[in-house]
């Protein structure tokens, strides 16, 4: 059983990205200037959203029933134009990420190879529907049908939840709180770089791009099962950021974004072990990250470092805090 509610969960993550991300950038037409604000709304709703979200989960203990709800908004959003839609969308994504997270992460226990594997198929499903975003009504059925069917699975199938009782204590050894602001910064820089990584040749490497996503999220947390999760993140950032050097080369590049997005299920594993009376709002606290990661590429603001020299250098400043944040989190 457990196989199959993180199978249903993980198809359900890519059936609500590809869902929102098709209604975004095809379905939804919002008037003049209001294209800006409607991406922002979304983003705000989606990820910002998951913190207040996240605790209101802890608190009711019924996850399946906040992913499936979020399932539904996202349906519903179909039906929802302009700047609505968008916000609906945005809080569906929030509802289904924190409940299935919040699931998945209660089921992890000390390991977090199935956090990898849900959070995986995310990148895959924005991906097709950006690339399907000009498709006419079947598309349209085909996006609001799947995350429907997918939240009646979770509904129906996910019903334990085994939530802790609510504290935001946090437990680890010293320095916990500066442990857990480690590995939102990590989070933050993780984004920043992701939404502004600029290869000249990526247009054409679209596909291995998006699968090295994928794979390095999915195996993250596999091998850090198998190897210990500091060993992991230096191993995996110390490579990625030897590779961007060589970003010019393709294969270097994309083999680069495969190992540094293998952090993502870390991160997500030290931040609920810093917070385990509050892991939905733990969940929360680094999706906030990746909103604080988009803001600066949203208005436009661009460091005086740039290009692969830029992607070596944020790999390398995100191993210390990491490997800090990793470390105080109770084995």
């Amino acid at each position: 059983m457990a196989r199959t509610r993180l199978f249903i969960y993980s198809a359900a993550h890519f059936a609500v990205d590809f869902s929102c991300a098709l209604l975004l950038l095809g379905r939804i037409r919002p008037g003049p200037g209001d294209a800006l604000l409607c991406l922002l709304l979304y983003n705000f709703c989606a990820f910002a959203l998951q913190m207040p979200v996240g605790l209101l989960a802890d608190r009711l203990d019924k996850n399946h029933a906040v992913a499936a709800l979020g399932c539904g908004a996202c349906a519903l959003a179909w039906l929802i134009p302009g700047l609505g839609g968008a916000v609906c969308a945005g809080v569906g994504n929030a509802l289904f990420h924190v409940g299935g997270g919040l699931d998945t992460l209660n089921r992890s226990a000390s390991r977090c190879g199935a956090l990898g594997i849900f959070v995986s198929p995310g990148a895959l499903g924005i991906f097709l529907g950006g690339l399907l975003a000009g498709g006419g009504a079947a598309t349209s059925a085909l996006a609001a049908g799947g995350v429907l069917l997918a939240g009646g699975l979770i509904f129906r199938l996910c019903r334990a939840s085994g939530n802790a009782p609510v504290s935001l204590a946090l437990s680890g050894r010293s320095a916990a709180p500066a442990a857990l602001i480690c590995l939102a910064l990590v989070v933050v820089l993780r984004s920043y770089l992701g939404l502004a990584a600029q290869f000249p040749w990526k247009a054409g490497y679209a596909v291995p791009l998006v699968a090295a996503l994928v794979l390095g999220k999915a195996l993250g947390g596999l091998l850090a099962d198998r190897f210990g999760l500091r060993r992991t993140a230096a191993v995996s950032l110390g490579t990625a950021a030897l590779l961007f050097l060589l970003a010019d080369v393709p294969a270097a590049g994309i083999a680069g974004v495969f190992l540094f997005n293998m952090t993502m299920p870390l991160t997500l594993w030290g931040a609920a072990g810093l917070l385990p009376g509050a892991k939905g709002f733990a969940f929360g606290l680094l999706t906030f990250g990746l909103f604080l990661g988009f803001l600066p590429v949203f208005l436009g603001i661009s460091l005086p470092l740039a290009g692969k020299y830029l992607y070596a250098l944020g790999a390398l400043v995100s191993l210390p805090p990491l490997l800090f944040g990793l470390g105080r989190v109770k084995p």
